[in-house]
């Protein structure tokens, strides 16, 4: 964020306004109370990292929030540092494990030490290192993804249709099932990044055909499964009352049901008039501030509301 913060050159008000954010919400995820059974305090582990990332976006932005060619930037950098990221992480593996078996060789074993020392430092170094390639040397990565973008784009079309026949083939459901809603919902959040990337690599190029109709069935499908998701969410409340987890995940799933509505309907358009996915690109655009307000709500008012439980 810091190197944001110097190529942005943000004024003094807006550093110190990013500053006091970050300490708050550091001293207020540190002082929460320490429960073994609170739902709130994991709750608000999993979502202020959303929300420092929505921070981190601001920055990027240079607090333009409504520039919308930014914020596709934005979105592009996440992309081309999680495709970066993989990438190192996969070499260092690699590297890791010729490294452990000539050691073993010669009769040394420094998997421990290995593990504790280097590798450790290595995962906390990837995305750093993914960072500062993809800023300084982007066109690393620039030409890859598109590629990345297009391959991946059906392949997870036919798994996602091929998920839910296998679903209904095999009886099972997420109503009764806990564990499944979560894979499922995770499925969802997956799929929704990858419906987006792909959205951003197309619109800085003149969409295809085939490429649009491929995004709105993506998107269709995606649509059906937060619909089905949505409903299991639902159908646990009314079964079994409402709990911290369930109210984070109904919120979550109404946002994206409604935020994917949105994108479904403006491929619709794109693909009837065989136009640009500029209407596209904004209805992905002027939502992310609403996961924004979400993320802070259920960081720092669950915690109070439900009670700390």
């Amino acid at each position: 964020m810091a190197y944001f913060i110097w190529k942005n050159k943000l004024a003094v008000t807006k550093i110190g306004l990013i500053i006091v954010i970050l300490i708050v919400s550091m001293c207020f995820i540190n002082f929460l109370p320490d429960l073994d059974s609170s739902n709130t305090t994991v709750l608000s582990c999993i979502h202020l990292p959303l929300f420092l990332w929505c921070i981190l976006g601001f920055v990027f932005l240079n607090t333009e929030i409504k520039n919308r060619e930014k914020t596709l930037s934005y979105l592009k950098f996440n992309g081309e540092l999680l495709i970066i990221t993989v990438l190192i992480l996969i070499a260092g593996a690699i590297l890791s494990g010729v490294t452990i078996a000539l050691f073993s060789l010669i009769g040394l074993n420094i998997e421990r030490f290995y593990f504790e020392y280097v590798v450790v430092f290595g995962l906390a170094a990837a995305p750093v290192v993914g960072t500062s390639l993809t800023q300084l040397n982007p066109q690393l990565v620039g030409k890859v993804s598109p590629v990345i973008a297009k391959i991946f784009s059906p392949l997870v079309l036919l798994m996602l249709i091929a998920f839910l026949i296998a679903m209904i083939s095999a009886g099972k459901d997420p109503y009764n099932d806990r564990e499944f809603l979560l894979i499922f919902n995770a499925l969802l959040l997956g799929v929704m990044a990858i419906i987006f990337f792909s959205v951003v690599e197309t619109s800085r190029s003149k969409p295809s055909f085939f490429g649009i109709m491929l995004l709105l069935m993506l998107s269709v499908v995606t649509v059906i499964v937060n619909s089905i998701a949505l409903s299991a969410i639902l159908f646990r409340i009314a079964e079994w009352g409402i709990t911290p987890n369930r109210a984070a995940v109904l919120g979550g799933n109404v946002l994206m049901l409604i935020h994917l509505l949105l994108v479904a309907w403006e491929l619709v358009k794109a693909f009837l008039k065989k136009d640009s996915l500029l209407g596209v690109s904004k209805a992905i655009v002027i939502f992310l501030p609403v996961y924004c307000f979400w993320a802070a709500v259920v960081t720092f008012l669950f915690p109070i509301l439900f009670n700390f439980r």
